[in-house]
């Protein structure tokens, strides 16, 4: 009897067991394929595809201004990148390979480099992040390959951080943080998706993602925590991370704060704008926007640490490679000393002109082109002798317009401190008269300039001033504009008539009387911002526009008013401040991030450029001798106007 209840016993616990592992097994098949399930649910379809080198259009690059702002050593060779694109020293002794941008890469910007061995491929990899064309992957053989994911806000990356297992993690700046595993791309988690990523650091299990307005967020062991201001951070503005034994630093706009143990240990260097950061030995190293290079000695512990800025080159990037520290100072790549000091690695190739961020172009009568920048002042470039003038000072710094003056025969140079006149036959320009609010201007920035029979019209953020015979007069929403915002102005200096665009809408102005006002309201223009102005066609007193808007492409309107939507292969496209050019055969038309519009006045027909731009975001024009000068926010390009479709 005893033996039969122990063996009764025994199969209860054997059945019970098998129950268990049955059980065990069945939640693990589910717990997997829930996992899978949320998987495929945030994964995001890409393409991983050989980078397709342009052919066409043949645009032709003018001037010079490779301002590197990354770099990386991979297999035995230094590589140096930025907006221009990438170029491969094999030795500093030799001429680079170079992969420019919009040619051999595609049209944008490389902001970072790092070197990564990827699951599942064969060997390391050389890896650059772009501003809106995902992810770059150079080899040491084959050509360079793109992974480019389909959604456009997981294109534009910020940062990234390889990690031990193989995988990537890649932050963006409008889908938070995403991870590569070398065949799948997903969303990492939902906590972490719609952040504006800004700086990674870390390993597996424990890293650290910077925002831009959310503070820091730590990911560690499955949890997710938070610092911001209230926990001790100078600002919630995250600019740079760098690891090290001493802790996480954490750069922002208003100083640094050392980590350690998942929080602020204390703050550093207080008011600095700590762009990028290096730990080399017992010395924090900060590269700041306008004060320089700077250095914290980590071993004093005063609350802030003692802080100074070494004598030596202008280093506005900073590097972690090994055990060294590189800085990008000017286009040349340098390595920091263990004594402090810096090494020139690979000198900076000669420059022809000043920047690449271009905002504005016109040529003046001796055939030199004119070159505005952003924020760098001007260029005066003779394409002769491919030399340039640069002009920069307090007024001549911001550059919206450069015009050619037909009755003062003068440089017109719209800025974002006044208007310049510039005498455009000295060999050596200089500005014969500075134009602001105290000479009559209704606010110091001008945005645009048009010449109409009524006199010079200034566009400027308070109004519309005119330049007439008898002084200057203005015109704002108090006469009847529709916005004192005006960013475009079009007019005839044989007529009277004018078009200004504001802010909210088109406003039609006669005599210096405001005739009619058009937006969205009582017209049926696609957006109220109005960002560039151009006559097309029609009559002295019939004139016909086209329109650009901020998000609405390209519009034409009549001098009655009417508006006609066009069809062109960009409807909500974004036109940039006075990027509209016509010329007999063609009106080209500049976005924000789609490139080249072009319409040809023959067919009526639009096309669509992207390939071969070194940015697609395209500012500015100018035409002379039968061809098409094109400026972008990388640098100017030409080619015949021939050769555009």
């Amino acid at each position: 009897m005893r033996k039969t209840a122990l063996g009764f016993s025994a199969a209860l616990t054997l059945a019970a067991l098998a129950f268990a592992c049955i059980a065990l097994r069945r939640f693990n098949v589910t717990l997997r394929s829930a996992r899978q399930q949320v998987s495929r649910e945030n994964s995001l379809a890409f393409s991983l595809e050989p980078v397709v080198p342009a052919s066409w259009p043949a645009f032709e690059a003018v001037g010079t201004a490779d301002t590197p702002t990354t770099a990386a050593v991979f297999s035995g060779k230094r590589y140096l990148a930025g907006p221009s694109g990438l170029a491969v020293y094999d030795s500093p002794m030799t001429a680079p390979h170079r992969l420019r941008t919009g040619v051999e890469l595609p049209p944008a910007p490389i902001l970072a480099l790092t070197v990564a061995h990827l699951r599942g491929h064969p060997a390391p990899e050389l890896l650059g992040i772009t501003h809106g064309a995902g992810l770059l992957l150079f080899d040491a053989h084959g050509p360079p390959r793109q992974l480019l994911p389909s959604a456009p806000e997981a294109r534009d990356l910020t940062s990234i951080l390889p990690l031990s297992s193989g995988d990537l993690l890649l932050g963006t700046r409008h889908a938070g943080l995403l991870i590569f595993d070398g065949n799948q791309l997903r969303s990492f988690s939902p906590t972490l998706a719609h952040l504006d990523v800004t700086a990674l650091a870390g390993s597996e299990a424990d890293f650290w993602v910077g925002t831009r307005d959310r503070g820091l967020l730590h990911w560690h062991s499955g949890e997710l925590d938070s610092l911001d201001t209230n926990a001790g951070l100078p600002d919630n503005t995250i600019l740079s991370l760098v690891d090290s034994p001493r802790g996480l630093f954490a750069g922002t706009p208003l100083g640094i704060a050392q980590i350690v143990n998942g929080r602020v240990n204390r703050q550093l260097g207080r008011g600095l704008f700590a762009q990028s950061l290096a730990v080399q030995a017992d010395s924090l190293l900060v590269a700041t926007v306008d004060q320089g290079m700077t250095s914290i000695a980590l071993n004093v512990h005063s609350q802030p640490a003692a802080f100074h800025a070494p004598s030596g080159p202008e280093v506005t990037t900073l590097i972690s490679s090994g055990d060294s520290v590189l800085g990008i100072s000017h286009g040349s790549l340098l390595r920091r000393s263990e004594g402090g000091g810096w090494l020139t690695v690979l000198a900076a190739p000669p420059q022809t002109v000043a920047d690449s961020n271009v905002a504005a172009l016109d040529f003046s009568p001796d055939g030199r082109l004119w070159i505005g920048y952003f924020d760098h002042g001007l260029d005066v470039l003779d394409l002769a002798t491919d030399r340039a003038h640069h002009l920069e000072d307090d007024h001549l710094y911001c550059v919206n317009r450069i015009v050619a003056d037909p009755t003062r025969h003068t440089m017109d140079v719209a800025t974002a401190n006044g208007l310049v006149l510039l005498d455009p036959t000295a060999a050596t320009p200089v500005p014969r008269q500075v134009m602001t609010r105290r000479d009559g201007l209704a606010a110091d920035q001008v945005t645009d300039v048009a010449f109409s029979g009524n006199g010079t019209m200034l566009a400027t953020p308070s109004g519309v001033t005119v330049l007439t015979p008898s002084g200057p007069e203005s015109l704002s929403s108090f006469q009847g504009l529709a916005n004192d915002h005006v960013y475009a102005l079009a007019a005839d200096p044989a007529s009277s008539s004018a078009m200004v665009g504001t802010l909210a809408g088109v406003s039609i102005v006669d005599h210096l009387n405001v005739t009619a006002s058009l937006s969205l309201r009582n017209s049926s223009l696609p957006r109220n911002w109005i960002t560039a102005i151009a006559r097309v066609g029609g009559t002295v007193t019939q004139p016909v526009w086209f329109v650009g808007t901020y998000g609405g492409g390209v519009v034409q309107m009549d001098a009655a008013g009417h508006v006609t939507r066009l069809d062109t292969p960009a409807p909500t496209a974004v036109i940039n401040s006075d990027a509209l050019l016509v010329t007999a055969d063609h009106v080209l038309a500049g976005t924000l991030d789609g490139g080249l519009l072009v319409y040809n006045r023959g067919t009526q027909h639009w096309t669509q450029i992207t390939a071969g731009l070194p940015s697609l975001n395209v500012t500015a024009f100018a035409a002379r001798g039968g061809e098409i000068y094109i400026g972008t926010a990388d640098g100017i390009v030409r080619l015949p106007e021939q050769a555009l479709p």
